[in-house]
């Protein structure tokens, strides 16, 4: 095969074979095929796309060019999750003691924040003392002993995704179905669950924006994940406003500690109950709403927090900081951003608050920025609330973004850089807006 012949078979919309495929992809991580010859077929995959057979077929032969772990040694089904990301978006931190508490095991391997998005990784981290690196064997006996296991992703699981989405990166091609799905499934499914629940979010504070596009994102991962002999699901969740009212690592943990004992914000609740119900529906052989209620039931009675609780303490973590929340780390300047009329929140910038977060200290630009754990935003109105002027919107918790060293006065001047530009993120209307429901879709296949 010649590389030159198969980008201009796909350049004139033909469809790539399975052997061709893999050709591409084990070519391109030996070395026989270079980045301007990845990059044009990367550009004709993005104008002609892929067929369901083309794009299964690419996450297998991604998923299959590293480590695949193997959960065989944990009893049960294993059923994994898996977010497309948003702003506020802490639910795997409630789901996974949850559904741990119900008997199912947790073995999930989580990703770190970049740009306007928040990590799970990040998140646990600013408990102090909980570790997210362990070895293949520690994390299956971590799970086999208490349930339950989060960490962040070890070995080298689809390293042909890494090195394609750089190159996506750079050649204007990230926003392609068949990739997006492709880079997101092989990890899933290099990542050796028995059963995925995929939640895609849709919004001004999402990837995919629009539902159509979600729909069509959503569908194809479950596709592949059926066709790779793995039962998949997926929820399109609304991500028009941040998920719960922290957005920043040791104040979302907060926001945890607090959903866990049963004081959670609704809509955090609401899509955590969902997620739960759903992943546990797959794991039982169960309905959706036994599931759901199941999960509640588990948050209701102290169950999943005791499981939290034990997974921080497994992990290293000081659960003192759990116990009393009060103990965290807080920023060192803070301010308030106020409403300059009366009206109601009609529309908030998700991804506007998402990057601010990150300005502030709580994300980062580049892979090596250090975060400061206690920066991040806490809102007190969110869409459909009646302010006044001078009433408190939003508080900003100014910390150090990219490095801790930083003198105070930097750091003030940078709070309230960010605090002018986020004005524009709310809008005030003079009368209440109807809110999107916060689960659109729940996307089941008839396949097994």
């Amino acid at each position: 095969m010649r590389m030159v012949d198969l980008i201009e078979k796909k350049r004139e919309g033909g469809e790539l074979s399975d052997d061709e495929i893999r050709f591409i992809i084990n070519g391109y991580m030996n070395g026989d095929i270079v980045d301007y010859e990845m990059s044009a077929m990367l550009m004709a995959i993005y104008f002609r796309g892929m067929s369901e057979r083309e794009t299964l077929t690419l996450t297998l032969a991604m998923r299959d060019s590293g480590d695949q772990v193997d959960l065989s040694a944990i009893p049960g089904i294993k059923v994994d999750k898996h977010s497309t990301g948003g702003v506020g978006d802490k639910t795997s931190m409630i789901i996974g003691p949850a559904v741990a508490a119900c008997g199912i095991p947790v073995a999930k391997m989580s990703g770190r924040g970049l740009g306007f998005t928040g990590g799970t990784v990040d998140k646990f981290e600013s408990i102090p003392g909980y570790r997210t690196e362990f070895t293949m064997d520690e994390f299956i006996s971590l799970v086999r002993e208490h349930g339950i296991s989060m960490i962040g992703q070890s070995g080298d699981l689809a390293p042909a995704d890494k090195s394609l989405y750089a190159l996506r990166d750079v050649t204007g091609t990230v926003p392609s179905i068949p990739l997006i799905a492709s880079s997101i499934m092989s990890k899933k499914l290099a990542s050796g669950a028995d059963k995925i629940v995929l939640d895609v979010t849709v919004g001004n504070g999402a990837f995919m924006q629009e539902l159509d596009k979600a729909k069509e994102l959503a569908g194809r991962m479950i596709s592949i994940g059926n066709g790779a002999g793995k039962k998949t699901v997926a929820l399109l969740t609304d991500m028009n406003e941040p998920l719960g009212y922290a957005i920043g690592n040791n104040l979302e943990v907060k926001e945890v500690i607090a959903a866990l004992q049963g004081d959670g914000p609704d809509d955090l609740m609401e899509i955590s109950c969902a997620l739960s119900g759903m992943m546990l529906s797959l794991a039982k052989d169960i309905s959706y709403d036994e599931g759901k209620a199941l999960a509640e039931e588990k948050i209701k009675d102290g169950s999943a927090f005791s499981k939290f609780k034990e997974l921080v303490k497994a992990q290293g973590g000081d659960i003192s900081f759990i116990e009393d929340p009060s103990k965290f780390k807080t920023a060192p300047v803070s301010s308030e951003l106020t409403a300059d009329k009366a009206g109601y929140i009609s529309l908030i910038d998700t991804y506007a608050l998402g990057i601010a977060s990150g300005r502030l200290g709580a994300g980062r630009e580049k892979k090596d920025d250090i975060i400061d754990m206690s920066a991040g935003i806490i809102l007190h109105k969110k869409i459909g609330d009646h302010v006044v002027p001078g009433e408190s919107i939003a508080t900003l918790y100014g910390g150090s973004p990219g490095r801790p060293d930083k003198p105070l006065q930097v750091i003030e001047d940078n709070l309230q850089h960010v605090l002018h530009d986020i004005k524009s993120a709310f809008t005030i209307a003079d009368e209440r807006p109807d809110k999107n429901p916060l689960i659109h879709e729940i996307m089941v296949t008839i396949h097994g």
